[in-house]
């Protein structure tokens, strides 16, 4: 079972997030998914994720590469310690395109149940990355 989720959380780095495939991300969210590393007040379900790739991280930063460092599954959860890396070549935030290489180091915790993402928990290096942008 190990390999099943392991595989399942793969799959979501490299299809969603590296390529950005709308119809894979929903097959691969639970109807009821919840994000509880969702900005406080915000929604949680599987809009908030899909917002966070297509809607921030997409428009700016392109070639974007998931590296997938370490997967450890335990039970029904996959622990993932990965970098999300591209070039700044659009608005991030309020930061304008600088054309630089950008790496962000994430740790997330995915829950899955069936087979799909049913939670996700995660801390990441976004605001480092946008704090050295913005001196840039």
């Amino acid at each position: 079972m190990a390999a099943n989720i392991k595989e399942v959380v793969r799959r979501f780095n490299i299809e969603v997030i590296q390529k950005g495939n709308e119809s894979e991300f929903w097959s691969l969210m639970a109807p009821d998914f919840v994000n509880h590393a969702a900005p406080q007040g915000a929604p949680n379900g599987p809009e908030s994720m899909w917002n966070s790739f297509q809607n921030t991280l997409r428009p700016a930063l392109s070639n974007i590469i998931v590296t997938i460092h370490d997967q450890i599954a335990e039970g029904d959860k996959v622990t993932t310690r990965k970098t999300i890396s591209g070039v700044h070549t659009g608005t991030l935030f309020d930061v304008p395109a600088t054309g630089r290489d950008v790496a962000i180091s994430v740790i997330d915790i995915v829950r899955v149940e069936d087979g799909r993402y049913a939670e996700h928990w995660g801390l990441n290096t976004l605001a480092v990355v946008r704090a050295a942008l913005s001196a840039a």
